[in-house]
């Protein structure tokens, strides 16, 4: 079934409604009154949080909050006195609800918001009203989105650019994920391809229209939404019509599909190619050449070094030439959970990566083996997401840790039943991988083989969106050090 995005009249005159309403309110002398539907979500409580930190009087409710956004809420002090859902909160007060993916369409304080008439935003449609006077900058792409987005950030926050933003992912050195404020000039916000709500079923980065977009790669993801690859590339086709007047597309020429899209709206938008620059690989990470000059850089790998360059011209997008942006990035370490170091000893290096894709395995277990030529590098993924345990997907994984000299994929045949699907075998996903991984359904099973091997002259390279089923990446790198001479 076709994935469509076509709004009605009636739609279109309650989002008139709904921004109407809002600027009324922004108006007004009183403070500002917003209620979260499901503000126990990772995205959901740092806008939550945001707003309380901008002045504005933050409700919520869920029926179940875990950590660590129950204590970021609760440190805000707007964690909800009870679990539930209230209709009470509801009211008439009440500038605006905001509802989270975690809510249902049959939500009770959603029906009582629309009874009363109330502007009803998803996240991301609400981070567009706080942004649309500023100059949005916004991440798309299948892979990379949370390392360009790290590295913009940390460009600015050395040169004491001021921007509001929107990470999807926790980084190290920030206590919130989103920043709100009345004086920046600029929003940087990760677009994510997912649907923005229960009742908007519209991919979020269709709703940021952004004045500079950065697309850094298309590789088929969230197939339970998205059911055939042709209709995933669609909304980035979207995406790139979303792109305001005399605005910049910024794309990754290395890949089939950006590129594609990159030379179709030549014409309409300013766009700027970009690929993996020159470079060599040295101990301490890299060293990168670009225009005459050489920098020392602590992160490694192409696939990080065409990131880079993304995020140079998103960087030119707000007046920062590129050897000043080079020069800042001397001193960035990497994004939290992307080929992230855990531990190191000796000659024995452990990392963990956020990465699940085909594309993302792909990438990454290339770029530890390019940075560790000399080293036995055993690389453990975990099949962790709804599109990776579905055997019509598995195909797509093929040869993609052929450059380690060891792979594991374990799943859980648990985690698969609860998520109602249809159960997988080893067999499959051995014929999906091909010969060379082992594949494990116990985590016993996995730590057993860890353990048993002796990590001299080693790297350990553990990739999940999860955790290998409580895996503790710090306790393991640990123990195995702890047996290092």
């Amino acid at each position: 079934m076709k994935f469509h995005l076509s709004q009605n009249k009636s739609s279109l005159l309650t989002s008139f409604f709904r921004r109407f309403t809002y600027f009324y309110s922004m108006d007004k002398k009183t403070t500002e009154k917003v209620h979260f539907i499901a503000i126990g979500g990772s995205a959901m409580h740092n806008l939550a949080i945001a707003l309380s930190r901008k002045g504005i009087e933050v409700t919520g409710s869920d029926d179940e909050i875990f950590e660590p956004s129950r204590v970021r809420l609760l440190k805000q002090e707007i964690l909800p006195a009870e679990m539930g859902w209230f209709p009470s909160k509801i009211h008439a007060g009440l500038a605006g609800v905001i509802v989270g993916m975690h809510a249902r369409i049959d939500n009770p304080e959603l029906l009582r918001a629309k009874e009363l008439n109330l502007p009803i935003y998803s996240y991301p449609e609400y981070l567009y009203e706080q942004s649309k006077n500023k100059k949005r900058i916004v991440i798309g792409g299948s892979h990379g989105k949370t390392t360009i987005t790290s590295m913009l950030l940390h460009v600015i926050s050395q040169l004491d650019i001021k921007s509001d933003y929107m990470v999807g992912a926790q980084l190290e050195g920030y206590d919130c994920m989103v920043k709100l404020s009345e004086d920046a000039d600029f929003m940087i916000l990760e677009g994510d391809e997912y649907l923005s709500s229960p009742i908007d079923r519209r991919p979020k980065f269709h709703l940021y229209n952004p004045d500079v977009a950065l697309l850094s790669g298309i590789a088929w993801d969230h197939i339970n939404v998205f059911p055939t690859f042709e209709n995933y590339v669609e909304q980035f086709d979207i995406f790139c019509q979303k792109i305001t007047p005399n605005g910049t597309l910024i794309y990754n020429e290395e890949d089939p599909e950006v590129k594609k899209l990159g030379l179709k709206y030549g014409d309409s938008v300013n766009s700027i190619a970009y690929r993996t620059p020159e470079y060599d690989v040295i101990p301490e990470g890299t060293r990168l050449k670009f225009e005459g000059e050489k920098y020392q850089l602590k992160i490694f790998g192409g696939h990080n070094l065409q990131n880079l360059m993304g995020a140079m011209h998103l960087g030119k997008s707000m007046g920062i030439d590129s050897k000043t942006f080079f020069k800042a990035m001397e001193t960035f370490t990497g994004a939290g959970k992307r080929l992230q170091k855990v531990i190191e000893k000796n000659d024995f290096v452990m990392y963990k990566d956020f990465a699940h894709s085909p594309s993302k395995l792909k990438a990454t277990t290339k770029a530890v083996k390019e940075q560790y030529k000399e080293r036995n590098v055993l690389a453990c993924m975990e099949l962790h997401t709804f599109s990776s345990l579905q055997k019509e997907f598995l195909a797509h994984y093929e040869n993609a840790m052929d450059s380690a000299d060891e792979a594991i994929v374990y799943f859980s045949p648990e985690v698969v039943k609860h998520k109602k699907l249809e159960p997988i075998s080893i067999q499959q996903v051995q014929a999906g991988f091909g010969d060379k991984v082992r594949v494990m359904t116990e985590t016993s099973e996995v730590m057993s083989y860890i353990r048993s091997q002796s990590w001299e002259k080693s790297v350990l390279l553990m990739m999940s969106s999860g955790n290998f089923d409580g895996i503790d990446y710090d306790e393991l790198g640990a123990e195995i050090t702890s047996k290092l001479v």
